[in-house]
């Protein structure tokens, strides 16, 4: 039994792209083409054992998934003209699958579209690579959900909002024309590149590399190579994969800490797998010679070309970083990302020293992308250690440690930090002086919260270890610019208030000298129409804590703040109202800008029959605590107020962030703009409440 299943396993892994490839042409719709072919593994699963295996495997099927599919085209009454034909062609099909090693003969096209329906660009970049995986892979959720490290929840909700997507934008099964080729061809290419960068450095979790994603992104490129054998940077991106993948053994030391390039046992790179690179890299050029471009290398192309120069070097000495440079200079004008910048700042620093390095680094400070990225500070402490700036190399260090989320990249770099030796006295650091300031008695929950997420960006930004006596009003410029430079006048003035009140209790000079307070009125929010609002009410699937919070913030009219503030004993649910202004918050963002006086003076929030159904149910027997809780209890590392956690379940009160986060997310598809709604457009036009 359990060879049957492993056989019916790798069967499966080996087929079912085509298969749902195959059956979505018939039936063009993914979803259920999908729950056809899943029917056929039932089948497999259960007949198997008893019958025994098939000799073609994919062949059987392959068939029964598509007698499924006819029997449901028959029953739902629809293309009752095409049905003939398409029993006709399946029979042709079954004579020409007996043998082993048959396939059909419109099977290469067929994938090709799956590639392409599961990349398309309507979908955001997660819901695609899950989608890509699930069909093209044939991994289930819970195999994808180990991999990327969340839960099998979140993946099966991402794969059957993909499916959804694709349906309701009505998404056709069939290839790109000329015109839209190049286009959707990146988005295939991306998805593959994002799988196979997610298991070569994981972002999150104790390991540095997660093997099996690798695995499935070089038999994706590969399958998308056949496919499409006359693409230049398909052949590209497979050659980059295959390099990198070589690797793989010499990347990690013995406790699986992380291995700089420079420092790996070259002798334990996989000579295949740079043999495989190098003929990939030759099948691009020949296709980029042959083909009808101007002749010029895509971005793929060109990162398999800096692969390739490290590969070629016998030693790291040998490293020809002067035709690297030059190849990300190159990189920098076909892809002009912050990542692609930062990448080249490396390799100038190393052709020609760490001074011209460090002057690249610097421009990228102020980049809004690269302000959370770990391997900015972390580039930057190593050309900072190289001309003897310990001390400033140690801060950028331990600030890249805090950025990561691997566990074994931050070790690593915390171990980088204590090569340098201690640091030297310099009196009080930021991120204590921080500590102590939010601590102080005469500070309310809601204003140290609010201070708390000013200085939680400016300690971030520039490290916790950095010396409170060398903080400058550039430094503060830098980080405002970066993470509020297109804020709302208030948000803006609310962060630079909470600096200045930190400078002068530091007894600093003035921090904002270089930030000026903003004016502005703001632009009045635009609610949200009834037809947009029966929209969000018909959400799929929607967790009872957003939906109770939406229907409250709708029929009460609140502000989400107030809302969000709400205590369980603060209820009357007989009256449908609640008492406001004694709760205490509502997560970082709460209270900001309101003075502790007005606070003080209650208010009431009402509500209707909707959040009155809902209410009961989402207190579940609690009697006390926040109104709205967050998924998650707090690490101890982030210990809020007593009066924002739950004394039953340990959890803290929702943020106001959380929330817009997860409505803006539940909203993208609605939202002609794909951006997602904002909470305050639930609150009823005046002429509705």
């Amino acid at each position: 039994m359990p060879d049957v299943h492993r056989t019916v396993d790798a069967a499966w892994k080996l087929e079912s792209a085509k298969i749902v490839a195959s059956l979505t042409r018939m039936v063009r719709d993914v979803g259920l083409a999908e729950e056809l072919a899943q029917d056929a593994l039932v089948a497999a699963l259960e007949q198997w054992p008893v019958s025994g295996v098939p000799d073609n495997p994919g062949a059987w099927l392959t068939t029964t998934a598509k007698r499924r599919a006819l029997d449901h085209l028959r029953r739902s009454q629809r293309l009752e003209r095409k049905q003939e034909q398409l029993a006709h062609e399946l029979g042709q099909r079954q004579d020409r699958q007996q043998g082993p090693d048959a396939r059909p003969d419109d099977e290469p096209d067929d994938v090709l579209r799956l590639v392409f329906l599961s990349c398309h660009p309507v979908l955001p970049t997660e819901a695609r690579a899950a989608l890509t995986l699930r069909l093209l892979g044939g991994l289930t959720a819970e195999e994808i959900a180990r991999a990327f490290l969340v839960t099998e929840t979140v993946i099966t909700q991402r794969v059957a909002g993909a499916k959804r997507t694709l349906a309701e934008e009505r998404v056709p099964f069939e290839l790109p024309d000329g015109d839209h080729l190049a286009e959707r061809l990146s988005s295939v290419l991306e998805v593959i590149y994002l799988i196979f960068n997610e298991g070569y450095s994981a972002t999150s979790g104790d390991d540095l590399m997660r093997p099996g994603l690798c695995l499935e992104a070089l038999r994706l490129g590969r399958l998308l190579a056949e496919l499409a054998p006359r693409e230049p940077e398909v052949h590209g991106l497979v050659a980059l994969m295959e390099i990198q993948a070589s690797r793989a053994a010499a990347r990690t030391g013995p406790s699986g800490e992380p291995v700089p390039l420079h420092e790996q046992n070259r002798g334990r790179w996989d000579q295949l797998l740079i043999r495989r690179g190098f003929t990939a890299m030759l099948r691009a050029r020949g296709c980029l010679v042959d083909g009808e471009s101007d002749g010029a290398p895509g971005p793929y192309m060109l990162q398999a070309a800096i692969a390739v120069c490290h590969a070629q070097a016998r030693s790291a000495q040998d490293t020809d970083w002067a035709q690297i440079a030059s190849l990300y200079e190159a990189l920098a004008r076909v892809l002009p990302t912050p990542i692609v910048r930062l990448n080249r700042a490396v390799a100038v620093g190393m052709a020609h020293g760490p001074e011209a390095g460090l002057e690249l680094i610097d421009t990228l400070l102020t980049d809004p992308v690269l302000r959370d990225y770990h391997l900015l500070p972390s580039v930057r402490g190593d050309l900072l250690a190289r001309l003897g700036r310990d001390d400033e190399a140690r801060v950028e260090f331990r600030r890249a440690a805090s950025l990561a989320r691997n566990a074994a990249e931050r070790a690593f770099l915390e171990r980088r930090a204590d090569e340098l030796g201690a640091a030297a006295p310099a009196g009080p650091l930021l991120g204590r002086a921080a500590d102590e300031f939010l601590g102080r008695d005469d500070l309310d929950a809601a204003t140290s919260r609010s201070y708390g997420q000013t200085l939680r960006r400016l300690r971030r930004t520039l490290g916790d270890q950095q010396p409170l006596s060398s903080l400058t009003a550039d430094q503060v410029t830098r980080v405002f610019t970066t993470a509020w430079g297109g804020a709302a006048a208030a948000t803006w003035n609310r962060h630079r208030s909470a600096v200045r009140s930190f400078g002068a209790w530091a007894s600093l000079d003035d921090l904002t000298a270089g930030l000026d307070r903003r004016t502005g009125t703001g632009s009045a929010v635009r609610p949200l129409d009834p037809a947009q609002l029966d929209a969000v009410w018909s959400l799929p699937d929607l967790p009872l804590r957003e939906e109770t919070l939406w229907r409250l913030l709708h029929e009460s009219a609140a502000g989400v703040t107030a809302v969000l503030a709400l205590n369980v004993e603060d209820l009357d649910l007989d009256d449908r109202r609640a008492r406001a202004g004694s709760g205490s918050g509502a997560g970082s963002g709460a209270g900001s800008g309101v003075d502790s006086r007005s606070r003080s003076r209650d208010t009431w929030v009402s509500w209707r029959s909707g959040t009155a159904r809902l209410l009961p149910r989402l207190l579940a027997g609690r009697t006390r605590g926040p109104l709205f809780l967050s998924d998650r209890r707090p690490g101890p590392a982030r210990t809020p107020e007593a009066s924002d956690l739950c004394p039953d379940t340990g959890r803290r009160r929702l943020s106001y962030e959380r929330a817009e986060y997860l409505f803006k997310q539940a909203t993208r598809p609605l939202d002609p703009a794909r951006d997602g709604y904002t909470l305050r457009r639930l609150k009823p036009a005046p002429r509705d409440r």
